[in-house]
């Protein structure tokens, strides 16, 4: 049996984790905070009224297309229709114009909802429409691939600008965190395959949005650290890694209490800053393509108004800054706590947190017509790497012994918990020393 360190207690960590322990490992993992999750975990929050209500450190959104997260929570026990919202492809408007797959249309199989949806469309023309599918078909035919430097904006040619406003943009912002002039056509493309034609997972279509019911920690890592936990695994929370260097076959770290210990083998599933910095002596490399990925920011407003209620579980929203607003009132109906409280969602944010905060409750103001008094803004300002195309990420492979996870490492999806989560099983499987599958980069 291996000793295997984890460093870092996210998604991709611990998904890391559990699959080495799966494998016979015996596993350590690190994190520095006192608390699992890593930017997907819950945060406790007081209403106006004084009543607490438990979100989360930002508002996430999934697809039924994240087979392997939708996969790991089945295994860790947690049964995603439990504990997810499932809903067909939606981009709807306040007004009620926008996408949205019809009530006949939502027993068909992808693509045939997703089609159903772009041909009835509320506000759009059969220019707007034709323009969709013909550009829809030129990427089906192409395998849903594109040269590495062509942008989302590139791909788009012959699309509306309706069409654009409503449904591309607001797909790329939320999927890549960058406008379609920035952002990778390649990896759009893939995240649309994987939506389109990819298979269910769990009873949930590939296209459906999955609005989480619970907080993010109770999501996923809670269970994770439970199992772990249950069978004889070392979960170190408030721990930091400050120190790795070569150790004859092994690696030595150093952790913040003083602690040094030898481990055969280590993930390391840090963001990609401190990954940079801590790798840096052992792979300067690798640490200087880390060092080199641009990132772009998230913000999140949430906001209260008594007896507030949005006509769905989540509504687009048009003109900035905030892309979405979610009702979390109506994601938890039976938590009453929870009635009344939004999430407005700011995609590739800019600016001050309390300009931004005013900017958001001004622009629900005018398009829901309700008055929010804001709870707390949360930024995150390296949320994401900036995909933008051609853009070359660090390899999951760091040195003998040494793998590198997270939603930054080279593979095809971008910054989301799906690629977190890939990232982690990819290198437990590098680790353990099995073949990795074909899409799961370099």
């Amino acid at each position: 049996m291996n000793r295997v360190a984890v460093v870092g207690g996210g998604w991709a960590g611990l998904a890391a984790a559990v699959a080495l322990a799966e494998n016979g490992q015996q596993v350590s993992l690190f994190e520095a905070a006192h608390a699992l999750g890593g930017r997907a975990r819950r945060l406790v929050l007081h209403r106006g009224d004084g009543l607490a209500c438990t979100l989360d450190n930002g508002q996430h959104i999934l697809i039924g297309a994240y087979s392997d997260t939708l996969g790991l929570m089945q295994h860790l026990g947690v049964a995603p229709l439990d504990v997810l919202h499932a809903m067909p492809l939606s981009l709807r408007f306040a007004d009620g114009r926008g996408l949205q797959v019809p009530d006949w249309a939502r027993s068909w199989r992808a693509p045939l909802d997703a089609l159903a949806a772009i041909a009835t469309a509320r506000g759009w023309g059969w220019g707007d429409r034709l323009g969709l599918l013909r550009a829809t078909l030129r990427w089906r035919a192409a395998n849903f691939d594109c040269p590495p430097e062509a942008s989302v904006a590139a791909l788009c040619r012959g699309v509306s600008a309706r069409a654009m406003e409503e449904l591309i943009e607001p797909l790329c912002v939320s999927a890549l965190n960058l406008p379609s002039a920035q952002a990778s056509g390649r990896v759009f493309l893939r995240v649309l395959r994987d939506a389109l034609f990819g298979q269910a997972t769990a009873g949930i279509a590939p296209a459906a949005l999955l609005l989480p019911r619970v907080d993010l920690s109770a999501l996923l890592p809670d269970a994770a650290e439970r199992w772990l936990l249950e069978r004889g695994q070392s979960v170190h929370t408030g721990r930091r890694v400050e120190r790795i260097a070569r150790d004859g076959a092994g690696w030595q770290l150093q952790t913040s209490d003083g602690t040094e210990a030898h481990f055969q083998r280590v993930v390391w599933a840090t963001g990609a800053p401190a990954a940079a910095r801590a790798l840096a002596a052992v792979a300067p490399e690798w640490a200087r393509c880390a060092e080199a990925l641009q990132h772009t920011a998230i913000t999140t407003v949430y906001a209260w108004a008594p007896a507030a209620r949005l006509a769905a579980p989540v509504l687009a929203l048009r003109g900035g800054p905030a892309q979405f607003v979610f009702d979390r009132g109506a994601l938890s109906p039976r938590d009453p706590a929870m009635q009344g409280v939004m999430a407005l969602v700011l995609s590739a944010s800019e600016g001050e947190r309390e300009a931004l905060q005013a900017a958001a409750i001004a622009q629900a103001g005018a398009q829901l017509g309700i008055h929010l008094l804001p709870l707390q803004t949360v930024t995150e300002k390296r949320a994401t790497f900036a995909c933008t195309p051609g853009l070359q990420r660090p390899p999951a492979v760091v040195a003998e012994g040494l793998w590198a996870a997270g939603d930054h490492v080279d593979g095809p999806y971008p910054a989301t918990l799906e690629g977190a989560v890939r990232s982690g099983l990819e290198a437990a499987q590098r680790a353990l020393g099995k073949p990795v599958r074909a899409d799961r980069g370099t």
